[in-house]
């Protein structure tokens, strides 16, 4: 094993994985591309697509006593029950939602509005769900919002930069725990650790979005009050969030019906088939997690799998950067700059910001395109760009966002149509300039 460069599965095992999943190597057309914005959703497991289909079908009520019935509610029992162990997440509730973007907000209001304290604190680095939250109820309550600064090098921000923002009369910390634009992974255990030897009793939430389907979660080790994943980037379906609430959090007055327990969350009749999808994302996890153990243990094998896809995924990462059998890769590449690059990989998950030489951030992308290659631009004109991108001093960036259903020979071939776009622009400005 090997923890710095990773570790690729094998050829057959990926062909295995990719047969799991909608759409790997070829479009709902039957045409062949590279699909490497990821980060923008993910891979739909097919088994979770179907399994929405097969529970909502049913007109059946979970909130009645006949049979049909009782078997959504077993669904919704056992989803939930995933869930936690997905997280390593023990008491506290569960609750579903639209979007993960939707939860947010509920969760920062819930302390905003009832935690004393004159300030919040937040990253430059998190997603407008997280960081516009933050700033409408830092300003509903008439606390001070302070927000720690990105680290250029790395595209995360250092542990210290918000350690310094917290003091006793912080109300809550807010913080993402892997950028979308570099897909650098805050040191979220350490920020815990210091942020609560400061205030033992702090708030904290964490937007996990984007870091879900690289890594393991597990709040033993990060023991936070809220954390939200979007399950369509997850390997599952859009139209759901899921989220975890801390004991003492889900206390907190917030928007529920009269006559349920106060740690309530839901509202209304959740969907049967949003906890029917997080079960099937687990039995996959857990499936791929026991082609490397014998431990028949669900939450172990899960353990085992994320940490498997950890792994293959740096491994990714690694022959992106460096490429393989001699041909470069884009850190060596002529015309390509690698941004927000550092050596570091086991602190990033498989996101990369790139620029091609004299191409603009959207022409790159539809030239990409037309190569059957789907990255995305990331450009400081964007609501879900801007703020990352002037922190980091930069107009945008080609985001390329793999995922582990992808082999070395994807990014081979990834590799070799950017070499193939660089030299064709690199002929063009020759010409303009003869």
């Amino acid at each position: 094993m090997n923890l710095e460069k990773g570790d690729f599965f094998s050829a057959s095992l990926i062909k295995e994985i990719k047969e799991k999943f909608y759409y790997v190597d070829k479009d709902m057309h039957g045409r062949n591309r590279l699909f490497f914005d990821n980060a923008g959703g993910s891979f739909r497991l097919k088994s979770a697509v179907e399994r929405l289909a097969q529970v909502d079908a049913l007109p059946d009520c979970p909130e009645r006593a006949h049979e049909l019935s009782i078997y959504l509610q077993e669904i919704q029992a056992k989803g939930t029950t995933d869930f936690r162990l997905m997280i390593n997440a023990v008491g506290g509730s569960v609750y579903t939602s639209l979007t993960a973007s939707g939860a947010m907000f509920d969760l920062v209001r819930a302390v905003a509005e009832n935690v004393a304290g004159s300030n919040m604190v937040t990253t430059v680095l998190e997603h407008p769900s997280s960081f516009d939250a933050m700033v409408f109820y830092a300003e509903h309550t008439g606390k001070e919002l302070r927000v720690a600064n990105s680290n250029l090098k790395t595209g995360g921000v250092d542990v210290s930069e918000i350690i310094n923002l917290i003091d006793q009369e912080t109300t809550l910390l807010s913080v993402i725990y892997a950028s979308n634009i570099s897909g650098a992974k805050l040191d979220l255990q350490e920020i815990v650790r210091q942020a609560r030897a400061i205030k033992p009793d702090l708030y904290i939430v964490v937007d996990a979005v984007q870091h879900a389907p690289h890594g393991l979660i597990d709040l033993q080790k990060t023991p936070v009050d809220g954390v939200n994943i979007a399950p369509y980037k997850f390997f599952g379906c859009r139209g759901s969030g899921m989220s975890w609430v801390s004991e003492r959090a889900s206390k907190l007055p917030h928007h529920k019906l009269s006559a349920k327990n106060k740690e309530e969350w839901e509202l209304g009749s959740p969907a049967p088939w949003q906890f029917a999808v997080i079960t099937e994302i687990m039995n996959y996890v857990c499936w791929l997690g026991s082609q490397f153990t014998k431990n028949q243990n669900r939450q172990e094998l899960f353990a085992c799998g994320m940490n498997q896809i950890e792994l293959h995924e740096r491994a990714l990462l690694e022959r992106l950067l460096n490429g393989n059998d001699g041909h470069s890769g884009l850190r060596q590449m002529d015309g390509v700059k690698v941004l927000l690059d550092h050596d570091d990989l086991t602190k990033r998950d498989l996101i990369l910001a790139i620029d091609i030489e004299n191409m603009d951030y959207v022409q790159a992308v539809r030239e990409y395109e037309r190569r059957d290659v789907i990255v995305y631009e990331r450009v400081s004109t964007s609501l879900y760009s801007a703020r990352m991108l002037e922190s980091f001093g930069l107009s945008g960036s080609i985001r390329v966002s793999p995922l582990h259903c992808n082999s070395p020979e994807d990014i081979d071939l990834f590799l070799n149509i950017t070499r193939q776009m660089c030299l064709t622009v690199s002929k063009t400005m020759s010409t303009q300039q003869a």
